[in-house]
């Protein structure tokens, strides 16, 4: 089984739930974006929640498939469509050997998931199919798919029907306006006065256009006030810059003290900025579909709402497994 793009979209790739394990040696985790809906997506089909699928971002491909296959789409509203006829999102649908796959404009939302039954059976490259293209790594050939560019597709596991819905009462809702991202300050918020601490948090933030797999930048607030001090050596002149440590998925670094940077799935492991602190796993997903512009606040909280919070989205996932078991 197969099919070739015909058109690639905007940045369209190949992700599962990405490769753990290797961020100590400066590979990044990459995988879906939004995980909740890739793994929404797999389930509906009847595959592995972790298999891999196409994670389409802002603006779908078009695709010829050379065989029948069973997909759904999840994740934004981006509407399907096959042969040009409208199909259902977060719904079970069949495009027929010889059929295009395309999408029509994007409604809400940044990144959509397609899964295909028996899932995109490219290269497991340490322990993942997912795409690192700053690596050139995985995925299809490493990159972000092209015209021309024919995918294999693994045999089906289980046969599920067409027309297999997810409840609406389990799809994720709206974004809240402005959005919400929970964070914990970190190792380095004592850098910051305490009037740069209330106001980062007063602020209302908005995406700005340099929002991708790799970090989303956030502007419109007010520039961070710095606490005095003798650099470190090191640490180099401007007070933003620390002598180099790690960074966790999900960690807030402000180059300058200007507009923060939120680190998504490609970003690297380490470097000289400072963190003000890191925004909890579970509204990680939540990021993945923040359009450009959209006002966002950021919100401290301390570790065991953090910790409630990754147990709420695992009864949610759980929920979601159970109802397409």
């Amino acid at each position: 089984m197969a099919f070739e793009v015909k058109k690639p979209g905007l940045a369209t790739t190949v992700q599962d739930l990405g490769r753990p394990g290797y961020y100590h040696l400066g590979i990044p985790l990459s995988g879906a974006m939004d995980q909740e809906a890739l793994i929404a997506a797999n389930l509906l089909v009847g595959n592995d929640a972790g298999a891999a699928g196409l994670e389409l971002v802002f603006m779908g491909p078009e695709l010829v498939f050379r065989d029948d296959a069973l997909v759904a789409v999840t994740g934004a509203e981006l509407p399907p469509k096959v042969d040009g006829a409208p199909q259902p999102t977060w719904t079970t649908f069949t495009v027929k050997a010889g059929q295009t796959l395309s999408f029509d404009y994007l409604r809400k939302g940044a990144r959509a998931y397609l899964a295909i039954a028996g899932g995109i059976d490219v290269p497991v490259v340490l322990g993942s199919r997912s795409t690192y293209a700053l690596g050139a790594l995985g995925g299809f050939q490493g990159r972000k798919l092209a015209a021309g560019d024919v995918l294999p597709v693994g045999a089906p596991q289980r046969q599920v029907p067409a027309g297999r819905s997810l409840h609406v009462s389990l799809r994720r809702n709206g974004l809240e306006d402005p959005a919400v991202l929970r964070m914990l300050p970190g190792l380095y918020w004592h850098r910051i006065t305490e009037a740069a601490q209330g106001g980062f948090f007063a602020d209302t933030w908005k995406v700005a256009p340099e929002a991708d797999r790799i970090g989303y930048r956030f502007k419109g607030g007010n520039p961070l006030e710095f606490v005095p001090r003798e650099p470190p050596f090191g640490a180099g002149s401007d007070p933003s810059n620390i002598v180099d440590a790690c960074y966790p998925y999900g960690s807030i670094q402000v180059p300058g003290g200007t507009e923060p940077i939120v680190l998504h799935r490609d970003a690297v492991s380490g470097g000289g900025y400072f963190m003000l602190g890191t925004v909890i796993s579970a509204d990680m997903d939540l990021i993945a579909q923040l359009q450009p512009h959209k006002p966002v606040k950021f919100v401290p909280v301390e570790m065991e709402e953090a910790l409630e919070a990754r147990a709420e989205r695992k009864a949610e996932i759980d929920k979601i497994k159970a109802a397409l078991a």
